[in-house]
């Protein structure tokens, strides 16, 4: 047994461990992770700050965690926009597209999720580069800001570039703000900061000849894609948060295979923070529309039964 497929086998042995408690405690779990506080951030995003000490207590900046509203409900993977060990809190904001995140989407403070497990992933690398250009783009700026806070408390000048479709959609614009040394907006129609993408302020700042010792990117896959080619024959080191489809979180279903310098990785234990410059980026976008079909059934069946 090679030492690849050892480390796969305890991958698993320990996320059904942890499954195993989950499901047994499920019911008592439920009564732990309470609704704090529900904003609406835009009319199609949630943000939830969630009682759950043992995960705010461990968590650390580029972890994500999964979570189950509802008893008979599905787990969806989510980033953690916050967390706070001195409260015992986490903060999770959601994009209401599908069946799960419109349930998320009509919580109240005092409502209770049915499980949480967390934190997943391996946290952000963190290390004193020197200028750090971080670009967000939609509900990804809500990873953004946790990162780039912990860039800046490490000792980095950063440089912090965010976007959406138009002003009333973009989210966490202050936050972010406020732990960047330089800041800059961007809206697809002009109604706020520049018009136009994210990527054009990138393109500026290297064709003036700005130092930049890294780029992180989170937020659309196509977006994430034009970063990494824009930065690629300036030989910028680039990261990006990849956003693949999740069963588990743990390792144990595969459903997150994300292909990284031609060989398969699992978005969920290897990343979700990876080379952008190894990315095969096709290949994710096909992979993230393979249950399109089924989550319009799910999601209308939902509606259905309101």
């Amino acid at each position: 047994m090679n030492v690849e497929m050892q480390r796969q086998l305890g991958v698993m042995a320990s996320a059904q461990s942890r499954w195993a408690g989950v499901l047994v405690t499920g019911r008592m779990r439920a009564r732990m992770y309470e609704v704090v506080k529900s904003d609406k951030l835009t009319p199609d995003v949630i943000k939830l700050e969630i009682s759950a000490p043992h995960i705010a207590k461990k968590a650390k900046a580029g972890q994500f965690i999964m979570v189950t509203p509802t008893e008979h409900g599905e787990r969806i993977p989510l980033t953690m926009a916050d967390f706070s060990p001195e409260k015992g809190t986490i903060t999770i904001a959601a994009l209401e597209v599908g069946k799960t995140t419109r349930e998320l989407g009509k919580m109240k403070a005092g409502d209770k999720l049915f499980s949480l497990v967390g934190p997943l992933g391996i946290p952000t690398h963190l290390h004193q580069y020197g200028t750090v250009v971080s670009i967000g783009g939609g509900i990804g700026l809500a990873l953004m800001y946790p990162v780039v806070r912990a860039f800046r408390q490490g000792g980095n000048k950063t440089v912090n570039i965010i976007g959406a479709r138009n002003e009333k959609l973009l989210i966490y614009e202050d936050e972010i703000k406020s732990v960047s040394d330089e800041f800059y907006v961007c809206t697809d129609d002009g109604s706020k900061g520049h018009k136009g993408f994210v990527s054009d302020i990138l393109k500026d700042l290297i064709a003036k000849g700005r130092k930049i010792d890294l780029v992180y990117a989170v937020g659309p896959i196509i977006m994430m894609k034009v970063i990494a080619n824009i930065t690629r024959p300036h030989n910028i080191k680039t990261i990006v948060s990849l956003n693949p489809i999740m069963v588990d979180g743990t390792g144990m279903c595969g459903s997150c295979r994300v292909i990284i310098n031609g060989k398969t990785k699992f978005g969920c234990v290897d990343g979700p923070e990876f080379d952008g410059h190894e990315v095969d980026f096709d290949n994710l976008t096909a992979r993230n529309r393979r249950y399109l079909p089924e989550e319009q059934v799910a999601l209308r069946r939902w509606q259905e039964a309101k």
